[in-house]
């Protein structure tokens, strides 16, 4: 009896692990809806003019904005959003 509670937790607790590191993985400069307003084409190839990526950097909230600086401080992330990374880096340090 005890062997099947501790078998049924284990793979209780393997399950909810799991799905954690998976939800983990997702990184804010990939998030259409938080990314868009920095961009001028649905594509979000060409940024915004400074001024306007200033002013959509200020409408966000600042644990977004910490967000996306620490993604912008990965090597890989940052190679894929460079020009990006290079103008949130300006406006939040």
């Amino acid at each position: 009896m005890n062997i099947k509670k501790l078998t049924t937790g284990a793979m209780a607790l393997a399950i909810m692990t799991g799905s954690a590191l998976a939800a983990g993985n997702t990184s804010a400069l990939d998030d259409p809806a938080k990314m868009s307003p920095f961009f001028t084409d649905a594509g979000m190839k060409t940024l915004k003019t400074e001024k306007d990526f200033k002013t959509a950097w200020a409408a966000m909230k600042p644990d977004e904005q910490k967000a996306v600086l620490k993604d912008c401080g990965d090597t890989t992330l940052n190679k894929s959003h460079a020009d990006f990374c290079a103008m949130a880096k300006k406006m939040g340090g």
